[in-house]
């Protein structure tokens, strides 16, 4: 069925109305034998987890994980104890795959404190050596300007000097900088769009805008694998939430049919507002949004759209402007444009930006009422960094990033290919996950690609299907070919010697 309905996709892009561009995105079915390895694989973790949890419960085996006192024990109790099984008995072998101390720029190589652990991952040892040119395949520095020289560092430095790193104040009363004023001007200018307002944090971003957006009585149509910040904004909303599968236009727009026909629960009345949310690029998958058939249902249907471009916006399209740009699209149909500065700008924080709502964003978004200021510095990185990229800095660097994420994106996918490997999501997209399948391989594949000084990021059950385990690299326009090539090469070796 999948396959069917890429090929149906791809001639559409060439022969049809909505795609300018042919649109193949890659999801293969797990093999039977694998998908019953797998199952079979967390089966035995899980019976030895309950003997060995047998065991700690006659003191036969120590279990340093926190636990309720005694004479607690009559009190409602914190935690089920059977929701921490999977966190002591499968995430605490596999656990020194993750938050592993970094000390220096993450850019196309990095550092990292070595750690080591003597009681299998309770507790970590800190060496004292650094382990150095580790191939940073983990963050998302996409264009490559999370670094510490050139001229946006040099900028961010200046205006620390002069304006200090805290502002101390929310933006509405004595927090709100010129640099503020001119950074939301940019980016407004940047997207092509009215007005943009910048908040400090991604996350926050979502969550805190959305419920601003849309209450009680409203619809939202939320993708099924829709980033952990967009589901809390929805739930926090107050309004009912109904999921559609992943990047199916058909099942959104039989939800949006049923929206439109049966209206709200009980008393039938059409609903206040009916809003989509998708992502431009979905981060664990690698997929790209299907923006023309949203926006054409969208159109249809009278609904209106949120854009998430947090992990597009710079990734994607000849200017770097987003899904909108990649797709040849009108900013201005879409209703509402999120995307955040920590990935392709080398920043921090978030924007929303669009048409006739970010005046009302201002006195109703909590982010925008309650939060801090962002830190001058980090306004002076994205300033800086938006101007390399729309060439207003005098330069084509911000242009050649661009194209160079690009070709790396698209070598690097083709590789992995050529040498076997399952990949998922969109030729174009810099998330590249590469299936991983069993729970073994999960911690063995970090580890030994982190031996050979490559790292990566790993993912397992319950962030992805229990038999869709996998390793997630993000590409950058600072990598070179050089390291793809021996990314490449590690990979092939890691997989057929584990």
């Amino acid at each position: 069925e999948r396959e069917s309905q890429e090929i149906r996709v791809h001639a559409a892009s060439r022969h049809g109305r909505l795609y300018n561009r042919p649109f193949v995105e890659c999801f293969e079915e797990t093999p039977m034998l694998v998908a019953v390895l797998t199952y079979m694989g967390y089966g035995i973790l899980t019976i030895f987890g309950y003997l060995r949890d047998f065991l700690r419960h006659w003191q036969i085996e120590r279990c340093p994980i926190a636990r309720e006192r005694e004479e607690q024990k009559d009190f409602v109790p914190l935690y089920q104890d059977f929701e921490n099984f999977y966190t002591r008995n499968l995430y605490m072998r596999i656990r020194d795959n993750w938050n592993r101390p970094i000390c220096s720029v993450p850019g196309a190589k990095m550092e990292l404190m070595q750690r080591l652990s003597h009681d299998y991952n309770w507790t970590f040892e800190y060496t004292g050596r650094i382990v150095q040119d580790v191939i940073n395949l983990g963050s998302y520095n996409y264009l490559g300007f999370a670094e510490n020289t050139g001229p946006c560092a040099d900028s961010a430095a200046e205006v620390t000097m002069k304006y200090g790193v805290g502002v101390a104040s929310t933006r509405q009363e004595t927090g709100n900088l010129d640099r503020h004023e001119e950074m939301e001007k940019l980016v407004a200018n940047f997207l092509g769009v009215e007005s943009a307002m910048a908040f400090g944090m991604g996350f926050a971003t979502n969550s805190m805008n959305i419920p601003a957006l849309a209450g009680k009585g409203c619809l939202i149509l939320s993708d099924e694998l829709n980033h952990t910040s967009l589901v809390l904004g929805a739930r926090l909303s107050g309004s009912t939430i109904r999921v559609f599968k992943h990047n199916n236009m058909q099942s959104l727009e039989k939800l949006l049919r049923e929206a439109i026909a049966h209206g709200q629960p009980r008393t039938h009345r059409p609903w206040k507002k009916i809003l989509i949310l998708v992502e431009g690029i979905y981060s664990m998958e690698g997929s790209i949004v299907r923006l023309p058939e949203v926006i054409a249902l969208k159109k249809r249907y009278k609904a209106y759209l949120y854009l998430d471009e947090a992990h597009s916006i710079g990734a994607l399209g000849p200017r770097g402007r987003g899904v909108v740009d990649y797709f040849g699209l009108d900013t201005c149909d879409v209703d509402v444009m999120m995307g955040t500065f920590t990935k392709s700008f080398g920043a921090a924080g978030g924007y929303i930006a669009g048409k006739r709502l970010i005046e009302y964003l201002r006195s109703h978004s909590h982010s925008a009422v309650y939060a801090t200021s962002m830190s001058p510095p980090v306004v002076e990185q994205i300033i800086t960094s938006m101007k390399c990229i729309m060439g207003e800095d005098g330069t084509t660097k911000g242009s050649e990033r661009i194209q160079q994420l690009a070709e790396n994106t698209v070598y690097f996918r083709k590789r992995l290919r050529e040498m076997g490997f399952i990949i998922y999501g969109n030729n174009d997209s810099p998330v590249v996950p590469m299936m991983l399948y069993m729970p073994a391989k999960i911690g063995a594949f970090g580890r030994e690609m982190f031996k050979r000084n490559i790292g990566v990021v790993v993912v397992g059950f319950p962030a992805t299907p229990i038999i869709e385990s996998r390793a997630r690299f993000c590409i950058s326009a600072a990598h070179t070919k050089d390291m793809l090539d021996r990314v490449n090469h590690e990979s092939f070796i890691c997989r057929d010697g584990n």
